[in-house]
């Protein structure tokens, strides 16, 4: 049986949980570089937690300048077992407004300009991303905020752009005709890299605004979306504190198969692999590279 410690990813606008006990910040150290702050380890409702804010405290960190390596690595590193991953997105569907949460199930990654995986030559390792993320974990949250009564939707796709700017009006009208539900910056690798280190991860998305496709965007102030990510900050520690008694209880081995994404995924030959590469994967990848 697994004893689970919650690792928890905190978007804009949440840089720490309340509630949390014994709360103490530990530098982690990770062969990728440093993470994007200290982590926060603590327990809530006696389950251990480690609190990572995605962008560090204070937000100086761009979403395609996240060491996003360093920060799933330091979770593993730190016994981690599922990461409940908290983002404020844009809407690209009109039933899905500012205030809404959407337990999303697909990415469309559309980033270019960051380290995509801990594998490459010397170790090379393809994993299935087929199904990115835990449903075991998914219905966890979607039970959470319907015991909140939060404004929820269960599934739906994240298209995740590079940034830092925001889309042109032709770009949002296609990512809604391909029909994707929300817009971000941050999901992308998080999502993958959690994959290859046999994380159980979930995503959180939580509407700000409507992206610019919306006859209204024009009219929506930054004082209107920062209240609503204040307000969304406010509700998604609620929906943790809510969530992680039920995650904490034993379990046997993750159902969706999350914990053995690497079983069949590394093709380079034993004699053939990196020696310094292997080292640099002790934490992500041990379990099926020790020895």
């Amino acid at each position: 049986m697994i004893e689970p410690v919650i690792g928890i990813i905190g978007g804009s606008g949440l840089y720490d949980i309340e509630g949390l006990e014994e709360k103490t910040w530990q530098q982690v150290e990770t062969p990728w570089g440093t993470p994007s702050d200290a982590l926060l380890f603590g327990r809530l409702g006696g389950v251990r937690c480690v609190f990572l804010p995605r962008h560090g405290r204070g937000h100086p960190l761009s979403p395609t300048h996240l060491n996003y390596r360093a920060n799933i690595d330091a979770l593993k590193r730190s016994g981690v077992t599922d990461v409940l991953s908290l983002s404020a997105v844009g809407s690209l569907k009109a039933e899905l407004p500012p205030g809404h949460f959407v337990i999303v199930d697909q990415f469309i990654d559309r980033s270019f300009a960051r380290e995509k995986s801990f594998f490459g030559d010397g170790v090379v390792a393809h994993v299935s991303m087929a199904h990115p993320v835990c449903s075991r974990l998914g219905d966890a949250l979607e039970g959470a905020a319907r015991k909140l009564a939060l404004p929820v939707t269960r599934g739906g796709t994240y298209l995740v752009m590079e940034g830092p700017q925001f889309s042109t009006k032709a770009e949002s009208e296609l990512y809604r005709s391909w029909g994707c539900s929300v817009i971000g910056m941050t999901n992308m690798p998080e999502a993958k890299l959690a994959r290859e280190a046999e994380l159980c991860y979930a995503t959180v998305a939580m509407v700000t605004d409507y992206d610019c496709w919306h006859p209204d965007h024009d009219h929506v102030t930054v004082e209107a979306v920062v209240k609503v990510l204040l307000e969304n900050a406010d509700k998604a520690r609620e929906l943790v504190r809510t969530v992680v008694p039920t995650l904490g209880l034993r379990r046997s081995l993750c159902a969706a198969g999350c914990d053995r994404a690497l079983d069949n995924a590394v093709i380079t030959a034993t004699h053939m692999r990196d020696p310094a590469l292997l080292e640099k994967l002790d934490a992500v990848a041990g379990r099926i590279l020790a020895g």
